[in-house]
């Protein structure tokens, strides 16, 4: 009782945030492996810690405390290799819960560009046609109204989704405005000019709304499978991913689109 009040006398504001940070650390772990296997592997440790404790402190073992202290470094080392995946989804974590280290408007473009690239390749790769309109400074709202209204966040899922064949909506024109899908099976101006040979509806339409807005109108084609991209009237074919994500930074960095994403 002597030792335990002499304890509590030096007890101070900062043994308090001592003794809460560790046992925010303990409870972070916890939360961090509930319902995984680390979770059973995490209490047999603790269980062999606890015991080892028990036995060196009260009994007087001098081979068995050596062989314990001498263990301790090879168990250190092991534990990051034993709870890999953990550690790596904690520190996963603990990127996305900081976005102080990076501009939130350069997340949400980085993020928006990511989503439609992602999306491009594969529905190139599939051959699966489609036409993505990223609207401007200039309204589209007129645009938006002749198709079915989606707002949804803008995900590589979705758009993939929205343009399988034969699905209600694969016909007609996906409209972004910012992170959101606003609509899709959009009907879309076509071009009086001339596009080219081979190129059809679909690269009419997008030439088309460029032509009317500042919007930029990305397109794969459904018998080729090429990655085009339309912008002021004119287009541009055979994109890869490198080139596709350099077009659509352009896009995005002009002022009235960034303010859009905020």
């Amino acid at each position: 009782m002597t030792n335990l009040l002499s304890t509590f006398s030096r007890f101070t504001w900062q043994s308090a945030l001592d003794v809460l940070l560790v046992a925010l650390i303990f409870y972070g772990l916890l939360r961090l492996f509930r319902g995984t296997q680390a979770m059973q592997l995490l209490r047999g440790l603790l269980v062999i810690v606890l015991v080892i404790f028990l036995v060196t402190t009260q009994l007087k073992l001098p081979a068995f405390s050596w062989l314990v202290r001498n263990s301790l470094p090879a168990i250190l080392l092991a534990l990051p290799v034993i709870f890999q995946p953990e550690l790596r989804r904690a520190l996963e974590r603990l990127g996305r819960a900081a976005p102080f280290l990076i501009p939130r408007e350069e997340q949400r473009v980085a993020h928006v560009i990511h989503e439609l690239v992602e999306a491009a390749l594969t529905l190139s790769e599939r051959r699966h046609g489609a036409i993505v309109v990223l609207e401007g400074e200039t309204g589209l709202q007129e645009y938006v109204e002749t198709g079915v209204l989606v707002d949804g966040r803008l995900t590589a899922q979705l758009l993939l989704s929205i343009f399988y064949p034969g699905t209600a909506l694969h016909d007609g024109a996906v409209i972004v405005r910012g992170e959101r899908v606003v609509a899709a099976a959009c009907m879309l101006p076509l071009t009086e000019r001339p596009v080219g040979s081979g190129l059809g509806t679909r690269h009419r339409a997008a030439v088309g709304i460029t032509e009317q807005s500042d919007a930029l109108a990305l397109l794969v084609s459904e018998e080729t499978g090429i990655i085009s991209v339309a912008r002021r009237g004119g287009i541009a074919r055979r994109l890869d991913d490198k080139r596709l994500s350099r077009v659509l930074e352009a896009f995005y960095v002009r002022r009235g689109v960034w303010e859009r994403l905020r």
